[in-house]
């Protein structure tokens, strides 16, 4: 038997330090704005029977057809690791009876599994944070969902991206595009690549993202959604424009602009960057009324999105070094007395960092690996050195951080040494 290869699956990673970092940071963000807009958090498994998805998705998405992980479990049954977070919380929704809690405004986030070709921004095991409302059939939950998303951007600092906005119209206004687009590619079949060809018999919308340079020219040349809009899905896409100029949000019309999966309507939406090379969208979604009722479940109109953590983690500008307090024992006789200051500064909220062992010199060079930006060292009997050793932007900054420390170690004897008196 061949020993086990000591690396990642191709396309997965492992992520410690300034990574890990990062990516805490997406998340925390997406939390605290999830937070302000008063979405609650759900969870759902990993795992889904593959019905769930190839009923959702379409059987003719590329997800479906070449991406998915699938394998059959011991009794038999087919399973899939979840590609995408929809899916797998209409299922939820149905199964549970949510029906009598909406509007629900969901938010979750985890690691996603698609079987593709890894390049810059794109994992076969990658991470999403995503946020659903279910239940709201009106224009404001759409606005509100984008508002959360240019907040989030806003809150990590990620500047140079551009919400593109389109609308795929209601069933009959896609019905008729959908009917448009086939006789307009048709009539150029023997131009179409080989894939926008085999997509013109199963998911001729999809040749609107194709990125063929052949392909290119004969979808500049296709029709455009306006023209097929009902009067009922014109006004809506009307509402939804207006509530984003109320609100703030800047956007460009994208009239070509389509979602891969068969469960859209109406609104849809993306986050483009040109800093990502060919994964230039950062945050995409939409309008999917029709899913929960082909699940099962009752006609209930939803609408969401969700965004790559890794693409935003590399967007996203550098996070503030936190404060670290290294505690550091003068003698050997004063560890017992630095371990008991370790944890009261830690039941005070303070990020402490304490050295296993060493003498004070290895102690101070593990403390400055650790990041630590303040040393606290403990003398026999118990007596304090603080030395603010971190760049502080200024004095006050300064004062405060000594303060801190002072309110958490009220009994003890510190001497403060690096901050202005």
């Amino acid at each position: 038997m061949k020993p086990p290869k000591l690396q990642a699956v191709r396309g997965m990673q492992d992520l410690v330090g300034e990574a890990a970092a990062r990516f805490e940071r997406v998340v925390d963000a997406f939390r605290e704005v999830g937070r302000r807009f008063g979405f609650r958090r759900v969870e759902v498994p990993v795992v889904e029977f593959t019905a769930v998805f190839a009923r959702t998705l379409g059987e003719t998405t590329d997800v479906v057809a070449k991406e998915m992980y699938t394998f059959d479990d011991r009794g038999g049954e087919s399973l899939t690791l979840r590609p995408e977070f929809t899916a797998g919380i209409c299922r939820a929704f149905v199964a549970n009876g949510w029906a009598q809690h909406v509007p629900m405004k969901l938010m979750t986030h985890g690691p996603l599994f698609r079987y593709e070709r890894p390049q810059k921004g794109r994992y076969r095991q990658f991470h999403q944070v995503d946020a659903e409302v279910i239940g709201a059939a009106e224009p404001q939950a759409d606005v509100e969902l984008l508002a959360l998303a240019d907040m989030l951007l806003a809150e990590l600092g990620i500047g140079g991206v551009t919400l593109q906005l389109n609308t795929l119209g209601d069933a009959a206004s896609r019905a008729a595009w959908r009917e448009a687009l086939v006789a307009h590619f048709a009539a150029h079949r023997d131009a179409l690549s080989d894939d926008s060809r085999r997509r013109l018999e199963t998911n001729p919308l999809r040749i609107l993202d194709s990125k063929d340079e052949a392909d290119r020219a004969l979808v500049a040349e296709a029709p455009v959604i306006d023209s097929f809009l009902t009067s009922e899905a014109g006004a809506f896409f009307e509402a939804v424009q207006r509530g984003l100029a109320a609100a703030g949000v800047a956007f460009v019309r994208a009239p070509r602009l389509v979602r891969g999966f068969d469960y859209y309507r109406h609104t849809a939406f993306e986050f483009v960057t040109d800093r990502l090379g060919a994964q230039g969208t950062v945050i995409g979604g939409g309008r999917y009324d029709g899913l929960i009722e082909a699940m099962g479940g009752p006609p209930t109109p939803a609408v969401g999105w969700a965004g790559g953590i890794e693409r935003l983690m590399a967007l996203s500008a550098e996070p503030p070094p936190e404060p670290l307090l290294a505690v550091i024992p003068e003698t050997a006789e004063a560890e017992p007395a630095a371990a008991r200051v370790a944890l009261q500064l830690r039941r005070a909220g303070i990020a402490t960092d304490f050295a296993f062992r060493g003498n004070q010199k290895r102690r101070r060079e593990l403390a400055a690996r650790a990041g630590a930006t303040d040393l606290l060292f403990v003398r026999p009997g118990e007596a304090l050195e603080l030395n603010l050793v971190g760049d502080y932007p200024d004095e006050s900054a300064q004062r405060a951080r000594a303060a801190a420390l002072r309110a958490a170690l009220p009994e003890a004897q510190l001497l403060v040494r690096g901050a202005p008196a």
